[in-house]
């Protein structure tokens, strides 16, 4: 029989803890409910003690599966011009862009749009379900690792602006009728935030193994203690040992004391990344074609024509998300790549805020992209009016998806080794 979950209070005792961001070994006391720690050091966040919402977490999650059934059952948006309508479904810009030649943006829009997010949804349930019955299946550490990969991928909320965008171009072409499948898609993006912020991760991980109380060790002692990277419980590895033979005793993650060849990773993607960023900007994304004539339209022409349509905000809106996000994140990680292999001690609070700017805004340059799949999904009226996609699209995605893994890759603890303040590892 499996075992039952313990009833202790989740945070209600002192525990140790590394700062994932910074790397200091730290011991967290007693937490109040509704109250979080966080690092004294660089300020990243250690652990919160929230009331234990399962239930209503469970009840969301369920919530959110009816929600995106329904959102990809029915239509989404209907495009209406000369007498003619072309109704789309949310899967619909995928499977366009795969019949236009594009396979990898058909992939990518499948992927973040659809596919994670139900995976999302389902390994939720999956979890919650056994918790709410107080039951401890072994596939519930696996999957609670597999949610915290798929959160960045799932896009959906960056998807409802690239509608909100492409709604806009085509207004004063001709007339858009919201699905019954748009409503029920912005319902799901608000169910799933509210099922997010009512259980953080770390309660899950306390209710399935509490972190043992343990004081602060002596600095000579510390070296021994590595951080798990999935559940950030600190476990105690064997003087000499490899981190290639240890894994956390509560989820069976691998133990790394820093992230394997973060610095060479982090350049090679940063360098692949700048190379697509030229043809990025240089070809264009899309073509509008009205009445047998049309011409191509880069990122950047697509900036201008929201301005010369007098819908500044949204100009503003994809000129930082499209342009400035991706400058900004190139030009942030090479800055910090440097100054790691300087050994630079200035600013490293700031530093190490910037990186988290850095990792958290990367995948908002998908609004071009997702904007792109609509389109394409809707305009398709003949020779009335066709948009049809190009080359361009396909290495910007490649520089969004490229710097996202390139963020992913590079470890902040280095701007603090390489300044000297982590002397315990």
């Amino acid at each position: 029989m499996t075992p039952a979950l313990p009833a202790t209070a989740v945070h209600a005792t002192p525990v140790l803890r590394r700062c994932h961001d910074c790397g200091l070994l730290q011991q967290i006391p007693a937490l109040p409910l509704g109250s979080r720690a966080a690092c004294p050091r660089c300020g990243g966040g250690l652990l919160a003690h929230k009331r234990d919402d399962v239930q209503q977490s469970l009840a969301l999650y369920l919530t959110a599966l009816l929600l995106w059934v329904v959102a990809n059952s029915f239509d989404f948006l209907t495009f209406s011009l000369e007498g003619r309508a072309q109704p789309s479904r949310l899967i619909s810009g995928a499977i366009d862009l795969w019949r236009d030649g594009l396979g990898e943006l058909a992939l990518l829009v499948f992927l973040f749009v659809i596919l994670f997010p139900l995976g999302k949804i389902l390994i939720n349930l999956a979890v919650l379900l056994p918790l709410h019955f107080e039951r401890r299946p072994r596939y519930l550490a696996p999957g609670l690792r597999i949610i915290e990969t798929l959160r960045p991928w799932a896009m959906t909320e960056v998807f409802l602006l690239g509608v909100l965008v492409a709604y806009a171009k085509l207004l004063d072409l001709a007339s858009l009728e919201i699905g019954p499948s748009l409503i029920a898609f912005v319902g799901l993006i608000v169910t799933v935030v509210a099922a997010d912020a009512s259980l953080h991760p770390g309660e899950i991980w306390e209710r399935l193994s509490p972190s043992p109380n343990a004081a602060l060790p002596p600095p000579a002692q510390r070296e021994q203690l590595i951080g798990c990277h999935a559940c950030h419980m600190v476990a105690c590895v064997a003087p000499g040992a490899s981190d290639a033979a240890a894994s956390c005793p509560r989820c069976d993650a691998p133990l790394h004391r820093r992230k394997h060849n973060s610095l060479s990773r982090t350049w090679a993607l940063m360098i692949a990344a700048a190379i697509l960023y030229v043809p990025a900007n240089l070809y264009p994304v899309m073509t509008v074609i009205s009445f047998g004539s049309g011409s191509p339209s880069t990122i950047l022409g697509g900036v201008w024509e929201l301005i010369g349509s007098g819908m500044w905000p949204l100009a503003l809106l994809v000129f930082f998300a499209s342009i400035t996000v991706p400058v900004l994140k190139l030009v942030g990680l090479t800055y910090l790549l440097i100054s790691v292999q300087r050994g630079s001690g200035a600013q490293l609070r700031r530093r190490t805020t910037l990186y988290r700017i850095v990792e958290a805004v990367g995948r908002w340059s998908m609004i071009d992209i997702f904007m792109l799949s609509i389109l394409v999904a809707l305009v398709r009226l003949g020779a009335i009016a066709t948009i049809e996609p190009g080359v361009g699209a396909i290495a910007f995605a490649g520089v969004v998806v490229l710097t996202m893994f390139a963020a992913m890759s590079f470890d902040p603890r280095l701007l603090w080794d390489a300044a000297g303040a982590n002397h315990d590892r």
